[in-house]
């Protein structure tokens, strides 16, 4: 047994200030932690995130939505600064009581209709817009299956392998090797599946596409972790083919910069609250 090795205590007791580079933002309890409404745009469907993968989920199906002519979609997208503690205003722990991003409230409908977790979001985005959701029962299945595995396993590639990969404060092999071993597994499982599918529920793109693109698409290519090397991520080629169709569809390139605070200067958007907004990127990068 290793000299390092811990013994939990009977009952365990909370120190502050322990648990890595978001150390001050975790904590056992939940519940606002200072008085702050939420901004309310213009437009019926607010949403309140930050451009990790699960908040780009919601931006990506935003405009794809909005791609596709539908009418009634337009929103407004605030930035929440987690690493500030936005989320844990009494505003958006009324939206959302976890205090995690996304949170959406749709103003279309009285009284106004809060919807949090991402995989909640865009399922009840699919079923108001009719649309990036099958009709018919097999195929809708196959897609709610695939949504609701990603949200199943997507806290076991970002809470596991990322916290003890990137963000722990020490090193340990058994929690790496154990979460490696699993997100490898998760990659492998999805390259199988995607040497016979073009996508996730066949040859339609989905909501099952837009959850877990964000996540392990950006695995695979080095956007989150910086891991690709490390999990091998060259070897799953029906991941990268997969996600390549997919970065290259306009709306998911909106999608990735809105709530975005990070990466060059004409990928991020702060706030999205016109459609015109992404015009001023685009003269950014010119």
């Amino acid at each position: 047994m290793s000299e390092d090795t811990y013994t939990p205590p009977r009952v365990w007791q909370w120190e502050p200030g322990n648990g890595g580079k978001f150390a001050n933002i975790n904590r056992p309890v939940a519940g606002a932690t200072h008085d702050k409404p939420l901004p309310v745009g213009k437009h019926p469907l607010q949403l309140y995130s930050l451009a990790t993968p699960n908040g780009v989920k919601v931006t990506v199906m935003l405009e794809e939505l909005l791609e596709k002519g539908i009418e009634g979609v337009e929103y407004d997208a605030h930035l929440i600064q987690i690493g500030e503690g936005d989320q844990f205003s009494s505003g958006f722990v009324e939206v959302n009581p976890n205090s995690k991003i996304p949170a959406l409230m749709d103003h279309s409908v009285n009284p106004p209709q809060r919807v949090f977790e991402s995989g909640a979001i865009l399922l009840y985005l699919a079923e108001k817009f009719n649309a990036f959701l099958p009709t018919d029962p097999a195929k809708r299945t196959e897609c709610l299956s695939w949504l609701f595995w990603q949200m199943g396993s997507a806290p076991l590639l970002g809470g596991g392998f990322g916290h003890f990969y990137a963000y722990a404060p020490e090193s340990y092999q058994y929690p790496i090797d154990r979460y490696t071993m699993e997100v490898k597994r998760q990659l492998d499982v999805l390259d199988r599946h995607l040497a016979e599918n073009r996508f996730m529920a066949g040859d339609e793109y989905t909501i099952a596409d837009m959850a877990i693109y964000p996540w392990y698409g950006a695995l695979v290519k080095n956007r989150v972790y910086e891991a690709a090397e490390f999990l091998e991520a060259h070897t799953y080629k029906n991941v990268i083919r997969w996600t390549e169709e997919i970065d290259e569809r306009p709306a998911v390139k909106r999608g990735r910069m809105v709530n975005r605070t990070w990466g060059e200067p004409h990928e991020q958007l702060h706030e999205r609250h016109d459609a015109s907004d992404f015009e001023l990127r685009t003269q950014d990068k010119q």
